[in-house]
């Protein structure tokens, strides 16, 4: 009666919080479910398949690639596609009946693991996330690998580039490890196994210098990246088969995770050219990518939580020379510390010219001015869109922000 009750009270709070214009319907109604029935999660986890997602950076675009993937079938998939990943997130999206993708909050993934029984737990990397209230990375490895050992029939997809990964992954009964790349290094420097240092040679193999034997385990899946740029990369599997990763979605980053996702595809039943034929029309994710338009002016938002997401998408936008908009905020979903901001290697924009806005402008034009880079500041996000576009011939406007600051631009009016 109590699980019957949780399920009515979990869809009637998130029907009325969406007529209500309260939210998107996908947090209040599993507080509230939760409340009437603690063990709502795992009840209705119970007899369904339930694929999770975790990483620092990339489970909300993996969650709705492998959705898509699961999907393409015709088989309706839930997924708590709007990015709320703790255990209220779930509830609300698990009231839909249906096989299920979930994006986890990594530092949650131990309580959702045992709670739901997966059948699939996907590994993307760790590195350091708003640093005022989130544990240091090795804690969160050696947690990921306590809960995995205690999930024998689980199949973990873990990138194998990522020696925190690995570590967390390492203790699991079967593991497909994937080649997804990594060029964010910092936070994986100490050997998890033996407190020794961690040695990284090209082509993505790393090993412990003190010879502990913690290294690269051998992939299954490798992304190759094609040699002009012009041409889809490739995912190249172990027994030879070899899969283009097409996609509309922009960055090595997002064809690391399609490979990844492709990987965990296959091991729920979908074959990986099918899985990667279903991704390749995913435009934009939960708002990432989408181009909105200011007053005619046309700006491409994207997001960046921390060090290791800016490197990425501070590499794919250096080759450019088009108007740009670096946008900060530190609010309590953003973490209220923004000493990662000289962490961020803002010194690859070189000679581009920035506008800086956000709640703490000021702190980013202070780390832009040491890095070299020529920029303005302007402390309304709209008008910084609209004033880094004159001059700029008509070209989009690049955005790259922090969480909130991303949201402040995705829901501005016009």
């Amino acid at each position: 009666m109590r699980y019957r009750l949780a399920r009515i009270t979990t869809r009637s709070v998130n029907a009325a919080s969406r007529r209500l214009g309260r939210g998107h319907g996908t947090v209040a109604g599993g507080r509230a479910g939760l409340r009437v029935d603690p063990k709502l999660l795992e009840r209705l986890s119970a007899g369904r398949s339930v694929a999770l997602v975790t990483g620092t950076n990339g489970k909300t675009t993996t969650t709705r690639l492998l959705a898509e993937a699961l999907g393409a079938g015709g088989t309706p998939v839930v997924s708590n596609e709007t990015g709320s990943n703790m255990p209220p997130g779930l509830v609300a999206a698990l009231v839909r009946a249906g096989p299920a993708v979930l994006e986890v909050d990594e530092i949650y993934l131990p309580r959702v693991l045992a709670a739901t029984s997966p059948t699939t737990v996907v590994l993307l990397n760790l590195s350091r996330d708003q640093l005022d209230r989130t544990n240091e990375v090795r804690m969160v490895a050696g947690r990921w690998r306590a809960a995995l050992a205690a999930a024998p029939h689980t199949t973990v997809v873990a990138n194998a580039d990522d020696p925190l990964v690995v570590w967390g992954a390492g203790a699991a009964a079967t593991v497909r490890w994937v080649a997804a790349g990594t060029r964010w290094q910092l936070d994986a420097v100490g050997c998890p196994s033996c407190e020794g240092r961690i040695s990284f040679a090209d082509g993505g193999r790393w090993s412990c210098a003190a010879g502990c034997g913690f290294t690269r385990p051998v992939p299954t899946a490798s992304l190759r990246f094609s040699e002009d740029g012009t041409a889809p990369h490739r995912g190249v599997w172990a027994d030879g088969r070899v899969h283009e990763i097409d996609l509309l979605l922009p960055g090595r980053f997002n064809c690391a995770n399609a490979l990844m996702a492709a990987v965990a595809a296959e091991s729920c039943g979908i074959a990986a050219g099918d899985a990667l034929a279903a991704m390749s029309g995913v435009a934009n994710v939960a708002g990432r990518f989408t181009v909105r338009t200011f007053d005619h002016v046309q700006a491409r938002l994207m997001l960046a939580k921390n060090p290791a997401g800016w490197s990425e998408l501070l590499e794919m936008v250096v080759g450019d020379d088009g108007p740009l908009v670096v946008s900060i905020n530190a609010r309590i979903a953003d973490g209220a510390d923004p000493s990662w901001l000289w962490d961020v290697p803002f010194e690859r924009l070189g000679d581009r010219t920035v506008v800086a806005t956000g709640d703490r402008f000021r702190d980013l034009s202070v780390r832009l001015h040491y890095a070299g880079v020529a920029h303005r500041t302007q402390a309304v996000p709209v008008a910084a869109v609209k004033e880094a576009a004159e001059g700029g011939q008509g070209r989009v406007v690049d955005v790259i922000g922090n969480y909130t600051a991303f949201n402040d631009l995705l829901g501005a009016h016009p």
